[in-house]
């Protein structure tokens, strides 16, 4: 199983905040440093303030050699599909390869307001059209020009440039950059799985709605005539590790959460009793977690994860 280290430097972080961990994240073996994107801190001051998810990881991506970098997730409110596609085939170029694009409807309608950006009551057409656009642009073979025509945009005689390093992973012959979708939704999610992306996630779900979460994305693979096995299956959770109680009682307290509370709805309590739920998720198919790490400057926890968690998954 692939453990990702998934941060929300909207609560209150630095670059140099957010480096430290992806260098520790890096050094301890994981196989990826995530970030989500958003302009406003919840339930937090946010102070020093945002930062911008993909400035970030142009930064990361000089700064890093080894792990995967993405978001969980872009809402598509934010940036242009033309732009993003632009922006992450950049940042792809600059780390070499190892760039994802978790992309979603967007739901945070007061960071919208507090910086002035437009939030649409219906967002779900605007994610199939950039999955389109983002997919399309980046699979035009070099030469050939892409036009589209959406209801809610229109790209004329696009030279589709530039290009990610990477291959897409539905199709080889032509130029992508992994995309990730994911959500709740019982239908139209699950089938945007099938048709765009290389992975579909579920973040913070009910434990006892992974599975019918899972049934129903392979369903929706099985319909559009794919292989389900070619979809990679993945959550993300709230990680709360420590070796006493009282240690696993102090990393809860730090993010203002209860032990109890996190055992039940996330990856907390002994090493043993994470090893156990990943396990679980692994029988399920479950092939990649995001462990959601919300107190950025304790890298002792990582490390905690990398030493008594990892090497039993």
């Amino acid at each position: 199983m692939q453990l990702r280290i998934f941060t929300e430097p909207q609560q209150g972080a630095t670059y140099s905040d957010i480096l430290a961990v992806a260098k520790a994240t890096e050094d301890l073996g994981f196989d990826a440093f995530f970030r989500s994107d958003h302009y406003l801190g919840m339930g937090t001051d946010g102070l020093p303030g945002p930062t911008d998810a993909w400035t970030t990881l142009a930064g990361l991506a000089r700064e890093t050699s080894r792990i995967r970098l993405g978001t969980l997730v872009t809402p598509v409110t934010f940036r242009h599909p033309g732009v993003l596609a632009i922006q992450v085939a950049q940042v792809d170029e600059m780390s070499g390869g190892r760039v994802e694009l978790g992309l979603g409807a967007g739901w945070f309608e007061r960071e919208h307001a507090a910086y002035g950006i437009p939030f649409p009551a219906k967002r779900f057409g605007l994610l199939t059209e950039q999955l389109e656009v983002v997919s399309g642009l980046w699979g035009t073979p070099l030469g050939e020009r892409f036009d589209y025509a959406g209801e809610h945009y229109m790209l004329t005689d696009s030279p589709a440039l530039p290009k990610p390093v990477q291959r897409s992973p539905l199709d080889a012959s032509r130029a992508g950059v992994p995309i990730i979708v994911g959500g709740s939704g019982p239908s139209r999610t699950p089938a945007l799985a099938a048709r765009f992306a290389a992975e579909y996630n579920q973040s913070f779900p009910a434990f006892e709605d992974v599975e019918p979460r899972l049934e129903r994305v392979r369903q929706a693979c099985a319909d559009a005539g794919r292989d389900p096995e070619s979809l990679v299956l993945s959550v993300a959770l709230v990680l709360a590790v420590g070796r006493t109680d009282d240690e696993l009682a102090r990393r809860a307290a730090a993010i203002g959460r209860e032990a109890a509370e996190l055992r039940e709805h996330g990856l907390a309590g002994s090493p043993q009793e994470v090893v156990d739920r990943l396990s679980w998720l692994a029988g399920l198919g479950i092939t990649r977690v995001y462990l959601q790490t919300l107190d950025l400057h304790d890298l002792d926890h990582l490390a905690l994860v990398a030493d008594e968690v990892a090497p039993h998954v």
